[in-house]
């Protein structure tokens, strides 16, 4: 070989290592090109199917809730039906009517075989009865939790709103039983915006002129001895820098208190909402039917509040051991009573607080708590019920996923004043009638059975919706 040969030899390879670098920068910045846009399309895909699922659990969840909504609706309508069945029992053992049957009391067990497998489970074991042979039963890919909360066993801030001078005494009276003890001075000494502490007096009687649209101030006074001809809120909040008067107009929500002088955090924590995640514990609401509290189902906290309206001097509402064997004695027969009502009557409510009767007034007096000597016995009587009517439906859809779970809360206040009954006294009576076709022989609901039964409208109104 030629000494050009070989320099031409060395040169051919020399440019055909070139050429193979070039190569293989070529190919290494197409695989990073390809891995990058690999990478954004997996984050882009990852990101949208993880909104896809999260929507998808977000409906189911919310759905969930409205069922739970809508069976404890069709729960509560059920009580007349519970009532009737067990009044004969009454009538022979007590020679009284049946009282009010809380069944809302027993909502997650009632409806565990509409709920997921567990609910069914837990149903099965109490009561003994299979749920695997029933229809349209059960819920897949998610559950629910489901309380029902009674707004008429609670101190309606709305009751003055009718203007009527009894409906502001009944109301102050039941405020100042709550908060007006002098247990809880110290709790009313702080200075408010103005520079002036807001007593409890001053606070009920803002609370009351808030709702009532007379212009004449209330002083809350329960015994009705003192006298305003001025209101005393209708330039207080303008002067402390506040964009508004007082409403004159029933509360919309529970938030609303608020607005009211005096109410800050360590009012709210203690006498409004004193465990947020349990609202049975409420003291107040802004839904009730009225002015009235169904002592059935009042917590101990609402009636030691009811029982200090009507007999602010007694032992009961100053004596801190008092206080206590009377919460005591009151959770003591609740839990022993697995729910069943305490009272059957306004009257009955009374005599068992002056000690006497049976049932609860043995139980106060061997935990110690001294008879309650009412100033106005007739008058606590007017203030209490046995019957309600307005209810809170607390419901929760859970959806459980790999990495997380979803939650959606529902809050509806259902109004059952207006409601009818779910089955017609005909068909109750197995009478039938144009309205109410008679029972089908086989024991299956017939199309017009149930097309009477929703005709009855028994679900009650819904007077407030809230979805979180």
């Amino acid at each position: 070989m030629t000494p050009y040969q070989r320099i031409r030899k060395a040169r051919e390879k020399s440019q055909s290592r070139q050429r193979r670098g070039v190569a293989l920068i070529l190919v290494l910045g197409a695989l990073v090109v390809l891995t990058v846009f690999a990478t954004e399309l997996q984050e882009r895909t990852s990101s949208t199917l993880s909104a896809a699922h999260a929507d998808r659990d977000a409906l189911k969840a919310e759905y969930s809730a409205k069922s739970a909504i809508n069976l404890s609706r069709m729960l509560i309508a059920t009580e007349p039906i519970v009532r009737a069945a067990i009044e004969p029992l009454f009538k022979m053992a007590l020679k009284t009517s049946a009282p009010q049957i809380p069944v809302w009391k027993f909502t997650n067990l009632v409806l565990g075989p509409f709920n997921d497998a567990g609910g069914a489970q837990d149903f099965e074991r109490v009561t003994g009865s299979p749920t695997g042979t029933g229809k349209n039963l059960g819920l897949l890919g998610g559950r629910f939790e489901v309380k029902i909360v009674d707004e008429d066993a609670k101190i309606n801030v709305n009751g003055a709103a009718s203007g009527e001078p009894v409906a502001r005494q009944r109301l102050g009276g039941q405020l100042l039983g709550l908060f007006g003890g002098a247990r809880y001075n110290e709790l009313f000494e702080l200075e408010d915006l103005d520079g002036q502490p807001s007593p409890q007096p001053v606070i009920c009687g803002a609370m009351v002129d808030w709702a009532d649209y007379d212009e004449v101030g209330f002083p809350c006074d329960p015994l009705g001895q003192q006298s305003s001809s001025e209101s005393p809120e209708d330039n207080y909040y303008p002067s402390i820098g506040l964009g508004y008067t007082r409403k004159n107009a029933p509360f919309d929500s529970l938030e609303e208190l608020r607005l009211i002088r005096g109410v800050g955090d360590d009012f709210w924590s203690n006498f409004v909402d004193p465990e947020p995640a349990d609202p049975e514990q409420r003291v107040l609401t802004v839904w009730g039917q009225g002015e009235k509290i169904n002592v059935n189902s009042a917590n101990p906290q609402t009636l030691l509040a009811l029982v200090c309206s009507g007999a602010p001097e007694a032992p009961v509402c100053n004596d801190v051991e008092q206080i206590m064997n009377f919460l005591t004695a009151l959770t003591l027969a609740r839990e022993l009573t697995q729910g069943a009502p305490l009272f059957k009557s306004p009257k009955a409510f009374v005599r068992a607080m002056r000690g006497k009767g049976k049932g609860i007034g043995p139980l106060f007096a061997a935990l110690g708590v001294e008879p309650i000597e009412f100033q106005n016995p007739k008058q606590v009587e007017r203030a209490v019920t046995t019957e309600s009517r307005v209810f809170s439906i607390y419901a929760y859809g859970v959806v459980p996923g790999r990495q997380r779970e979803t939650r959606i809360k529902i809050h509806e206040v259902v109004d059952f004043r207006s409601a009818n009954d779910l089955v017609p006294d005909e068909a109750a009576q197995g009478g039938g009638s144009a309205a109410a076709p008679p029972p089908s022989p086989t024991g299956d609901v017939t199309p017009e059975e149930m097309a009477a039964a929703l005709a009855s409208d028994p679900m009650g109104v819904i007077i407030y919706h809230r979805i979180e």
